[in-house]
């Protein structure tokens, strides 16, 4: 699909300002800009990533009425239920939940329910069939919950407690929890929408903390730190895509260093399994290759086996449950492959499809828990919104993903008629059907997205952050880019462009990628740099030279030292 350049213009007397406050390349000033980053505040806000510079969590709605009550629940030693989502945010929120209210002697255990077969959030079957006959007192729902409506009925009904802690989108009307803590409450004053739901965990973690301080109940106990939970704050914030904004890049820097220097067993052993360097281990690394694998249990198998990784105390034991992640993984990408082939067949043979502004389509036979990764595939291929719908017994369940100009949220609301239940976030959700609503889903969803976006809106776009030929590239300048890491949603990592590009060599690696020599010539004098593109066709011969290439600059560390390197995003 050809794709529209976006050459992303800053103010040149910004640029200059930001070069000589920070004595930097113009390039990083530029891009510094082009991320809404102006002034000499904004600047120390970006750079200055220290845990104290958090803003302070009371400030969220309920957050007040969950600690008291938690205090009380420890005071009567109350049972308490951790139920958590399946995916690695809600993962590692109930990893953190857990470990923190053990060590402080809390009678607490965990639920995560089956994705095939239980679904998401919280129902009243947990009330009945969980909650009730394990005696417990107090539930708390990390990463979910913000919707169970008639589940925290049940519970109050039963004399349960819930409290809701979540990132999800939510109604206005919601459910009778005894608190409910979700940034995107629209009576919540907090401005910490962007969390995910370890991060809104860990918030409740540090009010939980200063209340038993202010209890003095640490007076014959050490207090923990909370900095050593970061590291399951990252991977969870890391794994779940959300926008790496004030509050989230501070957890993940601070978490990615724990993660270097790593106490966990169970990280440690996946690492290992993944043959990652440690201590040189970045956003990327956890999102394409710790994150798949934690994912991978709840998708494949059940999500408790990922929560027994992250909790186990043993180097041996961990690196068993490792590499029983990796193999579930790489079943995982079997199942997507094949299920992405047919679509793939299915598309050539009704091309018609494909003029349409979505993309919804319908299997009976395909695995539920690997639909989101294909629609996010999918969605990236043709640009487009796509539902990927899996049936049985006359009910639908599937994953949808978006474009960043179509809220699918919004766009799934409008639908409410045809739709049993859905929730979710803008480029993200999960919904269940009646199979007889399908088709009228289809043509009203299909109308409702046609209506909500423009036609410009379904081309993807490049967008350029400066224009740089080969003799302004330095290390100097790649260090300065480094320290714009951590790299993901809301600080995308740098795109340049350069014109002109001879090709002086080229290989094939593996079946997919492309090495390459580069030069650019100016008058002269030319400069060259060693290249790769990812995922490509080899088959196809290269031209002698790229008339304009997009790329991204990097280190390529191997055996401990360090190229610079080019990887190709466009030509």
């Amino acid at each position: 699909m050809k794709k529209e350049w976006q050459i992303l213009q800053p103010d040149i007397h910004l640029v200059e300002k930001l070069c000589t406050i920070l004595n930097c390349h113009p390039a990083v000033a530029s891009i510094l800009i082009n991320r809404n980053i102006f002034s000499s505040e904004d600047v120390s806000n970006f750079f200055n990533t220290s845990l104290n510079q958090l803003s302070p969590p009371f400030s969220i709605k309920d957050m007040d009425v969950a600690v008291d009550r938690i205090l009380k629940a420890m005071a009567r030693k109350e049972k308490i239920l951790i139920f958590g989502d399946y995916d690695v945010d809600g993962i590692t929120a109930t990893t953190l939940l857990l470990e923190f209210l053990h060590s402080v002697d809390a009678d607490v255990s965990y639920y995560i329910p089956h994705r095939i077969a239980e679904g998401f959030g919280l129902k009243i079957d947990h009330i009945s069939d969980v909650a009730m006959p394990n005696g417990i007192h107090l539930i708390i729902t990390v990463d979910c919950g913000s919707d169970s409506h008639d589940a925290v009925k049940a519970a109050s009904d039963a004399g349960i407690d819930v409290i809701i802690t979540d990132h999800h989108m939510i109604s206005d009307t919601m459910p009778p929890a005894v608190a409910l803590i979700n940034p995107k409450r629209n009576d919540c004053p907090s401005g910490f929408h962007d969390l995910s739901g370890v991060g809104v965990a860990f918030y409740l973690l540090i009010c939980l903390r200063k209340k038993l301080r202010d209890t003095n109940f640490w007076q014959d106990r050490p207090e923990p730190n909370l900095k050593n939970y970061c590291d399951l704050v990252a991977l969870g914030t890391l794994a779940d895509m959300v926008p790496l904004t004030r509050e989230n890049r501070i957890l993940i820097k601070a978490g990615m260093n724990i993660i270097r220097s790593s106490h966990r067993p169970g990280l440690n052993a996946l690492i290992e399994v993944c043959k990652i360097n440690k201590h040189a281990i970045d956003s990327d690394d956890i999102v394409f290759q710790l994150a798949p694998k934690l994912n991978s249990a709840g998708r494949i198998d059940h999500a408790s086996t990922a929560v027994e990784l992250l909790r186990a105390k043993d180097i041996k034991a961990a690196r068993t449950i490792a590499h029983s992640l990796n193999r579930l993984n790489q079943n995982r990408r079997n199942i997507e492959n094949k299920i992405l082939t047919e679509v793939n067949d299915h598309l050539k043979n009704n091309p018609h499809l494909l003029r349409k502004n979505t993309l919804v389509l319908v299997h009976q036979d395909w695995h539920l828990g690997i639909l989101g990764i294909v629609a996010s595939r999918l969605t990236k291929k043709y640009f487009r919104p796509v539902v990927l719908i899996t049936t049985a017994d006359g009910i639908g369940k599937g994953s949808a993903r978006s474009i960043p100009e179509v809220n699918l949220y919004e766009g799934l609301s409008a639908c409410s008629e045809n739709i049993e239940n859905f929730g979710g976030h803008p480029m993200a959700a999960g919904l269940k059907i009646k199979t007889e609503n399908i088709d009228p889903f289809k043509n009203h969803f299909e109308n409702i997205v046609s209506h909500m976006a423009k036609p410009g809106d379904f081309i993807p776009k490049i967008a350029i952050d400066y224009k740089l030929d080969f003799v302004n590239i330095s290390d100097k300048l790649i260090d300065e880019l480094e320290s714009l890491k951590p790299f993901g949603i809301a600080n995308h990592e740098p795109l340049f462009m350069t014109k002109k590009v001879n090709i002086v060599s080229s290989k094939r690696v593996g079946n997919h990628h492309r090495q390459m020599v580069l030069e650019q010539k100016i008058g002269k004098s030319g400069k060259t740099f060693n290249a790769i593109q990812f995922n490509v066709d080899t088959r196809i011969p290269l031209k002698d030279n790229f008339d304009q290439m997009a790329y991204r600059l990097r280190w390529n560390r191997w055996n401990g030292r360090k190229n610079a390197q080019i990887v190709i995003e466009e030509t």
